[in-house]
């Protein structure tokens, strides 16, 4: 079974990343789409709440499942049976980072990183830059899933209401 691990923080889950998940499916018998714990890291939505979302926009995708992991990529490989690692690259200054995190993982376990371009029409988008246009009223409802542009609406607006 060709399988894959489809990390990220997902906070929230984007179109860019739904399409890279969407493409992936067709490529690999099971596409495993690991939701990040970095505590360093200040998130809109919880672990929990990022994998329901995953798990919503994906249900279409028989062959795609939705988990958590903090540690090192590739022992969550490595305890799965995952040989492949799928990362989405936006830009050149994507693969610079990237680049030097797949040769890490495959100087310590042999497991290997694919890379796959985002489609042209999202090559700007990430999560960071949907939240902040959208805490400031920016239109990002083409950027996101419908049932999650609403979750991240109702969250700026009850963040808003607790600092008064």
């Amino acid at each position: 079974m060709r399988r894959a691990l489809y990390p990220g923080s997902y906070d929230p889950v984007t179109n860019g990343h739904l399409d890279i998940i969407e493409r992936a499916a067709e490529l690999f018998d099971e596409v495993v789409i690991a939701v990040m714990i970095n505590k360093s890291k200040k998130t809109l939505f919880t672990v929990q709440e990022r994998t329901d979302m995953l798990r919503d926009v994906t249900t279409h995708l028989p062959h795609v499942r939705v988990d958590s992991w903090h540690g090192l990529l590739v022992q969550y490989c490595e305890k799965h049976g995952i040989k492949a690692i799928l990362k989405g690259l936006r830009a050149v200054s994507d693969f610079d980072y990237e680049l030097q995190m797949a040769q890490m993982n495959q100087q310590l376990s042999g497991i290997d990183t694919l890379f796959m371009p985002t489609s042209p029409v999202y090559s700007f988008l990430s999560s960071s830059l949907v939240k902040e246009v959208a805490k400031y009223g920016g239109d990002v409802s083409h950027l996101l899933p419908a049932q999650v542009h609403q979750r991240v609406l109702d969250r700026l607006a009850e963040q808003r209401a607790a600092e008064g």
